[in-house]
Order: C-alpha cells, then structure tokens, then sequence
C-alpha cells in the first residue's frame, strides 16, 4: 500500500474538523457514546476475515494470535462501553449544606472531556493498541475526538479499520469529525498533530525515544498538554531462595514461554531475571538454557526491529562479564528473531547502563547475586517498569519486606509466582508505571480506568439545577455514582 504523508495544510483541516465535532461529541449522553463503541465492535467483527488476512501479510503475525487480540480489542471497546454506563469515572460529587448560617455556596464536580486527542498507533499490537485500541476506546468514552496517526508498518490494516470506525460514527448519527485517520512516516507529520493548538492530549505506545519525543514536543508548546505514552520495560523477575529450591523447572519453563512469546515482542516481556548464586540456582540456569536452545526463530515485526534485535544482540556481547548461556534454532532469515539468554554478575549489570536497557525481541538477561543485599541494590537502582515481579513462597516473603517496598516504587503492577505476559483487561488493572515505563506513572492504558486520561474536573458552583449537565443534576437522571456531602449515593 503506498503512504502519503499527511502535509501540513491536511493536518490544519483535520484538527480543526475534529475541534469543531468535539463540541457536539462532548455532549453526547453515556448511553450514546455506548452505542458507537457497540456499533464499531459489531463492524469489526463483521470484518474480522478480511482484517486479521491483511494484519498476518502486514506484520507477520500468526492467524491465530491476531484473532485473539482482536476479541481484545472488541471486549475493549465493549467494556469502555458499559463503563460509560455506570459513570463512576466521571467522579461526580456535590456539597450543599442549606442549614448552614452563615449561608455556603452549593458546589457540584465531575470530570469533563480534555478535547481533541492524538492517539499513534502501535507497531507490535495493530489491532488492541492501534487505530480502534485502548487509546481511541477510552478517548472516545470520555466524550474526545480523536485523531489516529497509523503505524506506517501496517498502514493497510489501520486503514481498513480506521473505515469500520468510521462508519459507525456515520450509523451513529454523528460528525465525521469524531474520528479521523492520518498518514506519516516522517518526525514532521507526528510533531505537527502534537503541537497543533487543538490537539488536547496524545496517546501513544511504543519506544521510549518516540515517546520521549511526544513528551518534548507537547512540553514546548504555547499550552503544553499532556501525553499519556507507554515507552517499554524491563520487568524485572525477582527469585527468592526458598521458591528455587522448590520449583527452579517450572519457573524456568514459565520464563522461558513468557520471554519468547510473540517473538519477544511485547512490552511486558521479562527482560531481566535476578537470583542469588545457590545450586539451585545453577539448575535454573541449566533449565533456561535447555529450553531456550529449543526455542525456534520466527519473523519479527518488521525490518526496522528486525536490524535494531540484531545490533543490540551483537552489541551486548561485547560488554564485560557478559556470557551466551544459550541460543534459539538459528535461521538464515535477516527478518527473523533467534532468542538469545545471557549471564552477568550482579557487580557487572550495577556498572553498566547498557546492560539495562530494553532489548525489543526475544532476549533476556539472567543476573546472579552474592547475596540478597544485591538483590535490593538491584532493585533500588533498576528504573521505572510497567510490572515487577517476585517468584517466591509466602513464608519467606516477611524476610525480604525491604526488597519488596523498592520493587513496589518501580512499578505499576506487581506479580506474585507468575509472568508478566499477559495484561487482563478489567478496572483493577494498571498498565503503566514510573518513568521511563510511561510518561504519567498516575494512570494507566488498559481497563476501563483508562478513560480518566481523557478527562479534566469542573466545578460547578450555585448553578441552575436544570442547567447543569445530567451527572450533577438534583434527580440524578444518569442513575450514576455520585459523593453527596461526602457520602457515596447510589
């Protein structure tokens, strides 16, 4: 498919298309902004042949992944859906007290929409984190318009998607404005949406130096916005003596899966995995090794990660202290992804910062400790991460309260005896997590929290009850959540 950047002038009508829709879109009812996330979710699913065919040509993605995550991405939109329902994320509350002498103004909040919002589109998920993804799902719930830039590594299937959203917002009745679908593989194209005045907020997920990009750019403008990016992760594995002695197989058969999944690439993938030296755990060692020899190599997701794996591949192993402790199946394919473990001492990852650094791809990184004072040092100095997590038994866990408190700083999800692959999409989740894992450690991109990020408080003070919107109206017509004078009323 041929990509024609989108030019400035494109970029100015489209901004300005999306403005002028948001001031109608912002004042649809719950119900209404349901019935467009239904109404994508239906003709997505409607497309789901064509799609999931164009997205396995595009990205080389297996069939049967894509089709999974394409039930994601129509449970996403399904679920910011019924959540626009119940409207406890508008966080409406009310303070009148009319016994009071002397006399207090009645003062009524909720959360209103930000306004036009950015979302670009991912390389690695292209349909749950893309064009019709999370960003676009829980913008489109908190009453935004939104604005997509396609990933230009699979621009077919973000234009055939991009088609069922908008046909739907037409099904719906609503200004083609709401939602609108832009090109560019240049910096320019992504510098221009970020810092055009109606752009309102930015959603992205990918690397930390597109991210940190975004972040830049959004900071230097006129009014500076705010950019809700996911920028990557280590996740960092914790395991604990006890836990290792018992169970160094399963671990080990459990890391390894996770590890290698989807090629390595995703942004949970547990790049590093931290022990004490111990027999046991030379038997991990020798279990990882086993199993990652047996792990075969498999097209990656385009050509620009595919040499990126392979110079950080080759450039960390020139860094001191560092062993192979095993390879994948090899393969003469320059787009492939071999899956590669490495050892260093604990002494060694402490003095260098490249050695903790993401390596996209099916690569981790098994780091041996003294004793479990490197451990907390290891956690103390290791950056910000979308997931930490500790393999260990409950008993022994009282013995390392110190180790746990640094890794809970350090993360945005914290898991016990499992792998961080895998990310449920409820309200209790939080994806995301202290800088550099994302620009804003207070929110998070999956689960129906994730329409917050959209949405700024308004107080409403001695207002006209027929003239305030619906969520702080006296009846409560909306049947929602609401704090009144400080107690929660339903």
């Amino acid at each position: 498919m041929n990509i024609i950047d989108a030019s400035e002038v494109l970029i100015e009508q489209v901004l300005e298309q999306s403005h002028d829709a948001f001031f109608t879109y912002r004042s649809t009812t719950p119900s209404q902004r349901k019935q467009l996330l239904s109404t994508i979710a239906k003709l997505i699913e409607e497309a789901r042949v064509e799609l999931v065919a164009v997205a396995a040509k595009e990205t080389h993605l297996p069939e049967t992944r894509l089709n999974n995550e394409l039930n994601r991405t129509i449970f996403q939109l399904e679920s910011y859906g019924a959540a626009c329902l119940k409207g406890y994320w508008m966080e409406a509350s009310i303070d009148h007290d009319e016994s009071a002498q002397p006399a207090k103004p009645t003062i009524r909040k909720l959360l209103i929409p930000l306004g036009p919002v950015v979302v670009f589109g991912s390389s690695n998920f292209p349909f749950a984190y893309s064009t019709a993804g999370g960003d676009t799902a829980s913008a489109l719930a908190a009453g935004c318009t939104v604005v997509i830039k396609a990933h230009p590594a699979h621009p077919e299937t973000s234009s055939r998607m991009a088609s069922c959203i908008a046909e739907a917002v037409a099904l719906c009745g609503l200004p083609a404005g709401v939602f609108q679908h832009v090109f560019g593989t240049s910096h320019q194209v992504g510098k221009w949406l970020v810092q055009h005045p109606h752009t309102a907020a930015v959603g992205f997920t990918g690397s930390f130096t597109g991210g940190k990009q975004l972040v830049d750019w959004a900071a230097a403008r006129h009014q500076p916005i705010p950019v809700f990016a996911e920028m990557g992760s280590l996740n960092p594995v914790f395991i604990l003596p006890e836990k290792l002695n018992r169970e160094y197989a399963q671990i080990a058969n459990q890391l390894v899966g996770s590890y290698t999944l989807g090629v390595g690439q995703f942004c949970t993938k547990p790049g590093v995995i931290i022990g004490i030296e111990s027999p046991a755990w030379t038997f991990l060692l020798n279990e990882l090794s086993a199993l990652t020899s047996q792990v075969k190599s498999a097209p990656l997701l385009h050509e620009g990660i595919a040499a990126s794996y392979k110079k950080n591949c080759e450039e960390v192993l020139l860094q001191p202290g560092v062993r192979v402790l095993a390879q994948g199946n090899s393969s003469t394919n320059p787009g492939d992804g071999n899956a590669m473990m490495i050892h260093v001492s604990a002494d060694d990852w402490l003095s260098n910062k490249y050695l903790q650094a993401e390596n996209f791809g099916p690569f981790t990184i098994a780091v041996q400790c003294k004793n479990a004072e490197q451990l907390i040092a290891i956690a103390k100095q290791i950056e910000g991460q979308l997931t930490g997590t500790i393999y260990g038994t409950e008993e022994e866990l009282a013995d390392y309260a110190l180790l746990i408190s640094w890794i809970e700083t350090r993360c945005g999800r914290l898991i016990f005896n499992g792998v961080p692959t895998g990310v449920e999409v409820c309200k209790s989740m939080q994806h995301g997590g202290p800088f550099p894992a994302t620009s804003d450690a207070r929110f998070g991109a999956v689960g129906e929290d994730a329409i917050r990020r959209f949405l700024r408080p308004l107080a409403y003070q001695n207002w006209p009850d027929s003239l305030l919107p619906a969520a702080l109206q006296e009846k409560n017509p909306l049947t929602i959540p609401r704090f009144v004078n400080g107690k929660i009323h339903y």
